[in-house]
C-alpha cells in the first residue's frame, strides 16, 4: 500500500485521480478549500486546508510519503489591460507559492521513501501564445521552471513531473463550456476534436506517480488532444 497525498482533491482532476488512487488499494489523503467531499472510504479521506495561508499544516499524514500531487487552479481569460496587477499577485500565491509551501512542508514525508514523486500541473498557454491567456500563462511558466529545477535537486530520491493540458471539462472550465456551440468550437481548435477529461488528464498524473514512471523526471508532458505540437 502506498501513500498520497493530492492537493485540491474535491472536484475535476483532482477528485478523478483521488478515485483512481484509492480504487487500487492506496492510501489517499485529499485537501480541499470550501467544500468538503462527501464520499469517503478506508482508503480516501478529505482534509480542509487553504493553500493561501501563511502555516501549511499537515499533521495528517503518515510519516512516509510515496507521492505529491498538486492540483489546484483558477482560469481568469481577459484582455492584459484589464488585469490588476494584484490579480497577478493573487494567482501566482495560489499556482506557485501553494505549491511551494506544500512541497517544503512534504519533503520529510517523500524523502522516507525511495522513488518518490512529485505532480505538479501547467497548461498549453504557458508555451503556446493564447489571446487573454496572461494571467494563468505567467503563473503557470513559473510552475514548469520550479518542476525542472526540482528536478534536478531532488534527484535521485524524488522525482517531479509537470502536466500541461489544453481545456478540459472541469467545474474550473465551465464558463468555456457552457453551451453546445461553445464546445463545439472548443472542440475543432484540437486536432484530436475533442474537450479533454478528467480522465484524460487523471491517468497521466496516476502513471507519473507510480513505479512505471521511475525512469522520469523533469519533464513537462502535454496532455492537450495535440494542441501544442499538430497543425491540421
Amino acid at each position: 500500500m502506498k501513500n498520497y497525498l493530492i492537493i485540491g482533491a474535491s472536484s475535476g482532476i483532482g477528485r478523478q485521480l483521488a478515485l483512481q488512487l484509492s480504487e487500487k488499494n492506496n492510501r489517499v489523503y485529499g485537501t480541499y478549500n470550501r467544500h468538503e467531499p462527501i464520499k469517503e472510504t478506508n482508503m480516501l479521506s478529505y482534509h480542509p486546508l487553504n493553500c493561501l495561508d501563511e502555516v501549511i499544516e499537515l499533521s495528517f499524514l503518515p510519516d512516509a510519503l510515496h507521492g505529491l500531487i498538486y492540483c489546484p487552479g483558477a482560469i481568469s481569460l481577459k484582455p492584459f489591460h484589464r488585469i490588476k496587477p494584484s490579480e497577478f499577485e493573487q494567482d501566482y500565491q495560489l499556482q506557485v507559492l501553494g505549491a511551494i509551501k506544500v512541497i517544503q512542508a512534504v519533503l520529510p514525508n517523500l524523502k522516507k521513501v525511495e522513488g518518490a514523486s512529485i505532480v505538479l500541473f501547467s497548461t498549453v498557454a504557458a508555451q503556446l501564445g493564447l489571446n487573454f491567456h496572461s494571467l494563468v500563462a505567467t503563473s503557470k511558466a513559473a510552475v514548469e521552471g520550479l518542476t525542472r529545477a526540482l528536478a534536478a535537486e531532488l534527484s535521485p530520491s524524488i522525482r517531479v513531473n509537470c502536466i500541461a493540458p489544453s481545456l478540459t471539462n472541469t467545474p474550473l472550465a465551465a464558463g468555456l463550456l457552457n453551451t453546445d456551440e461553445k464546445r463545439m468550437a472548443n472542440a475543432q481548435r484540437h486536432p484530436l476534436k475533442r474537450i479533454g477529461t478528467v480522465s484524460d488528464i487523471a491517468n497521466m498524473a496516476e502513471f507519473l506517480s507510480g513505479e512505471k514512471a521511475s525512469w522520469i523526471s523533469g519533464q513537462v508532458i502535454h496532455v492537450d488532444g495535440g494542441m501544442l505540437q499538430l497543425r491540421t
